[in-house]
């Protein structure tokens, strides 16, 4: 398996070559030269197999170049040592649960199957590699767990001033040693346009070993296929003749993107839901055909705070621009905060499961647009305790553990890419 430029030049490289590149010569996101496919019997059969060979099964063709079978098992190993359930909500609706991993957070998969990654990959070199990475919230607690002292590599987490919850920031500024967060007077999107500036200067990269842990990066993206193949093997016993419909809380559109492969992988999901907030740059594309990058606002559900998704190249690559394919197999709907709210309160009454803000909207999402012949799943992304203000909005007995940040370390700097590089040490 080679890996290509969704802006396509001349690169054909290799899982590794991707994994510590980032992003590709000419600014575009590394996809795979194609899509395998797994044959009908392993989704006849899956229930049999247990998670670490579904993973397996899954990741191989992905990766095959690069990491050897046992290779590829030690990291997954490490990666999925927690569980990933799927629960019972209400009549043909579900919750998948990604929050039971060590920052309680779907992100920490992805997180942790790069790290392993990069580790490996430069385990033989004396140069270090410098990671940078941009956070609306979760994506900066899973990056610091999962490469906390990992050898060789250093860490740069840029986070928007005042725009993720006091957990969250706990989790990012609380570790130090290969960690370093840094709060940017700006947005999630201000963030993320650093990173990718870094990471396409030439002058930089001469001087220094960069990568990315975003979606952006291909070893955080594919991992994170395997949640819905583990939610297919829970519930296929209670599908009873309806299609999977799976709704997704959707941000910089990481998820998404790779459970679409996991479809075109043969996976049996019927369609996808992009479950928004206020910021719906994807939701008005799939409406009127046109993409419009906007400036992100803040939301209750903060970690899809993205005006600007980097992996809409990803999508609309996979679909080769056709947005009437695309819409066959997606559909999107937008919820303001006060809805959510609303969500949080009335599942907890109704059905005594507690919501954090973006599963909230997943639900949302799934509730307005599921079909009788149909079964639901929408994806709890993050554990609600980590959001305790705006539980507390929704649920006045909701009890709030605080976080401590006084002996947390932080770097604030302005949105100023100069500034950024002598961050790097350039």
């Amino acid at each position: 398996m080679k890996y290509l430029s969704t802006r396509k030049n001349n690169e054909h490289i290799s899982f590794r070559e991707a994994v510590i590149n980032g992003l590709t010569d000419n600014g575009g996101l590394y996809v795979p030269e194609d899509i395998p496919s797994i044959p009908a019997d392993f989704f006849n059969n899956i229930e049999a197999y247990e998670d670490l060979e579904i993973a397996l099964t899954v990741l191989k063709p992905f990766v095959k170049d690069s990491l050897d079978d046992k290779e590829l098992k030690n990291i997954l190993s490490e990666t999925l040592n927690f569980k990933i359930p799927v629960v019972p909500v209400e009549k043909n609706i579900s919750s998948l649960e990604l929050y039971h991993g060590p920052t309680q957070a779907f992100k920490d998969v992805g997180a942790r199957f790069m790290s392993r990654c990069l580790s490996h990959f430069y385990s033989n070199k004396k140069e270090e590699v410098t990671i940078v990475v941009a956070t609306s919230g979760d994506t900066g607690s899973a990056v610091a767990s999962g490469f906390y002292k990992v050898p060789g590599v250093s860490v740069k987490i840029l986070f928007p001033k005042g725009k993720v919850s006091a957990y969250q920031e706990f989790q990012m500024t609380s570790l130090g040693e290969n960690i370093d967060a840094i709060e940017i007077d700006g947005t999630f999107d201000d963030c993320q346009k650093l990173v990718k500036k870094a990471l396409n200067d030439e002058s930089l990269r001469g001087k220094k070993s960069l990568s990315s842990a975003n979606s952006i990066n291909v070893a955080r993206l594919l991992p994170q296929m395997l949640y819905y193949f583990f939610a297919y093997k829970q519930i296929k016993k209670d599908l009873n003749g309806k299609k999977m419909v799976v709704s997704v809380p959707s941000g910089n559109l990481g998820n998404v993107t790779a459970g679409l492969i996991a479809k075109k992988m043969g996976l049996p999901i019927h369609r996808f839901i992009a479950a928004h907030n206020a910021n719906d740059t994807f939701y008005e594309y799939l409406k009127t055909g046109v993409f419009n990058e906007k400036k992100s606002v803040h939301t209750y559900s903060n970690a899809m705070d993205v005006g600007n998704p980097s992996n809409f190249e990803r999508i609309e690559y996979l679909y080769n621009k056709d947005i009437d394919s695309i819409k066959k197999d997606i559909t999107a709907f937008r919820f303001d905060d006060e809805s959510t709210l609303q969500e949080i309160q009335s599942c907890y009454e109704k059905n005594n499961y507690l919501l954090d803000p973006h599963g909230a909207v997943g639900k949302l999402a799934l509730s307005a647009n599921i079909k009788s012949d149909e079964f639901g799943v929408f994806l709890e992304t993050a554990h609600p305790q980590k959001f305790s203000k705006v539980m507390k909005k929704a649920l006045p007995e909701f009890e709030i553990q605080t976080a401590d940040l006084t002996d947390c370390k932080k770097t604030s700097m302005p949105n100023d890419y100069e500034a950024f590089k002598k961050q790097i040490g350039c």
